[in-house]
């Protein structure tokens, strides 16, 4: 398998390969790790490039229905059409849809479970998306379970932590688990990240709970761990296969 760096420098991105749900409405796919969904303003390709593959023999190709960042990896809902792409705005707006993550982080809480409630703000303009705690800021609400701890390859303390965010603020997972005094490992940002060496993001959007329609349950999709985060995730105590 291809990871997210090769794929990138090779072109090679087969988004059907990737999907994890289809219906009239929506597609979820699997994001990978270091594609960012749309151009910026430097340009360079995209997650968006590649969703002429994805029409199904619709007219146009589907539109995001909401963001992950670049480094993360997981669930991405496309909605197919505008009607579609009104009634997902409308979901994730209201926090109907629930959105569960896995994060392995450095060191880690002392307890097992907890909510961390921390509003935020941009740092300032001229560093675009970058977050801090602000009690003047937004509310952010995080809720967070650990799963396992471990020891990395260098012998330091790791946790793996399902996070749920209640709200939906830019880089909130990075920034509140930061400010509890365990960074996401491998965060450029709010982490170690930047150091030379350092391993990439470990986040990704494992889960999905989409409640399209009021007769029905709520569809639940689930991204597997991608490549870049096994290592850390079977050092505390996760399956080979985490899935």
């Amino acid at each position: 398998m291809l990871e997210a760096r090769d794929i990138r420098q090779s072109g090679e991105l087969d988004l059907a390969a990737r999907l994890l749900h289809r219906d009239g409405l929506m597609l979820i796919v699997d994001k990978p790790a270091g594609w960012p969904v749309h151009r910026g303003p430097k340009g360079g390709s995209s997650l968006e490039d590649h969703f002429d593959q994805l029409r199904f023999g619709l007219p146009r190709a589907p539109a995001l229905a909401h963001r992950l960042d670049k480094d993360t990896s997981g669930c991405l809902v496309l909605g197919r059409h505008r009607k579609a792409l009104e009634l997902l705005g409308r979901l994730f707006k209201r926090g109907a849809i629930s959105k569960t993550y896995w994060a392995v982080v450095e060191g880690g809480p002392a307890e097992d479970s907890g909510e961390i409630d921390l509003a935020l703000s941009r740092l300032d303009a001229q560093r675009g998306w970058w977050m801090q705690a602000d009690p003047l800021g937004l509310p952010a609400r995080t809720s967070w379970r650990v799963l396992g701890r471990g020891t990395g390859a260098d012998g330091a303390p790791l946790t793996w932590l399902e996070l749920r965010p209640h709200t939906g603020r830019t880089h909130q997972l990075r920034v509140h688990a930061e400010a509890r005094g365990w960074p996401i490992l491998g965060d450029p940002v709010y982490g170690s990240g930047r150091a030379v060496g350092a391993p990439p993001l470990h986040l990704h959007a494992r889960g999905l709970a989409v409640p399209l329609k009021h007769d029905k349950p709520p569809i639940e999709v689930l991204a597997p761990a991608p490549p870049h985060m096994r290592e850390a995730l079977e050092a505390c105590g996760a399956p080979a296969s985490a899935g």
